[in-house]
């Protein structure tokens, strides 16, 4: 998986998508998990691994953090909404305290940047896990991959999840990030993706805990669903960047192709902050004025909309 397209196709029917056999019916059990997700996870790998798809994997990954930093954050018991927790992490001026929310979406932000084809990629895990546990870590990712070559990848990613929480109840984040590096490392892929945390439940990983009767089976029935919507999520994405591709020769702005680079990685681009005074990652200049008209520019298109539905203080996206 890269992160780097290469040449892209427009022609969306080529997409690798999920057969109906899979998403039809429920996983009552462990072979009906272990097969339909081995279909599932063939789909997601061809779609995420081969840049000719036209997939925008840096902003499937923010997608991703945000809808983790979600779920992670009612698991953890504070239940924040999704556009606070995006509002915090956008709108928060540079130097200043994000707050529990900003942080969380700042954690997962951070889990996409782990590298893991490079030797000393646990030097920057141990840093997101804590020093409390990262001692543990590898122990906790070897029970992984020997479970995963068993049973399967979704059995190897509940077998993390279990020893991590065995050690901390509360460690629920850390329990779904090493699941997903374990997810990751099955597949080969350089990066990882934040599956594993948006369909489970509190009460889910405490039965898990206390081997609860069917406990494993709904915790995998979780991690499928989450990798069938990371593959609708992925598809969708690469037919908006389609469609915003296509209207780029129409946009005059200096620096309008910079800037439509950024809407296909991040989730969502505060244009006085992203785009002014100069477009973020880049040294070309943008005023502030400029930056709005592009924005709204967008979305008179039809490729972006405003997000937060205020007069000021505005976000805008790829349209979804």
């Amino acid at each position: 998986m890269t992160f780097q397209p290469a040449t892209v196709s427009n022609d969306l029917t080529t997409l690798p998508k999920l057969p109906a056999w899979v998403t039809s019916g429920r996983a009552e059990t462990f072979e009906s998990v272990a097969f339909r997700s081995g279909a599932a996870l063939t789909v997601l790998d061809a779609l995420v691994s081969d840049p000719a798809q036209g997939v925008p994997l840096k902003l499937l990954a923010n997608q991703l953090a945000l809808h983790a930093a979600t779920a992670t954050s009612k698991l953890e018991g504070r239940v924040a909404r999704e556009a606070d927790i995006r509002d915090s992490f956008h709108l928060t001026p540079p130097g200043e305290a994000r707050g529990p929310d900003g942080d969380l979406l700042v954690f997962w932000r951070d889990t996409t940047q782990l590298r893991l084809s490079v030797r000393d990629w646990r030097v920057g895990l141990e840093g997101l896990v804590g020093r409390h546990l990262a001692a543990d870590m590898q122990g906790w990712l070897a029970v992984g991959s020997k479970r995963a070559k068993s049973n399967g990848p979704l059995a190897g990613c509940v077998a993390v999840m279990r020893a991590v929480l065995e050690a901390d109840d509360r460690a629920e984040r850390i329990a779904c990030l090493l699941s997903d590096i374990a997810l990751a490392r099955v597949l080969n892929w350089p990066v990882l993706l934040p599956i594993s945390a948006q369909n489970l439940t509190k009460a889910m990983l405490r039965d898990l805990v206390a081997d609860g009767q069917g406990a494993d089976l709904k915790v995998q029935a979780g991690l499928l669903i989450s990798i069938e919507d990371t593959i609708r999520l992925a598809g969708d994405l690469a037919s908006k960047a389609v469609a915003l591709r296509a209207v780029a020769p129409k946009l005059r702005a200096k620096g309008s192709e910079a800037a439509v680079a950024l809407f296909l990685s991040e989730d969502a681009i505060g244009p006085s902050m992203m785009l002014s005074p100069t477009i973020q990652g880049t040294t070309i200049p943008m005023t502030d004025r400029a930056a709005r008209r592009f924005c709204d520019r967008l979305v008179a298109l039809g490729v972006a909309r405003e997000l937060t539905g205020r007069p000021t203080f505005r976000l805008y996206g790829i349209v979804r």
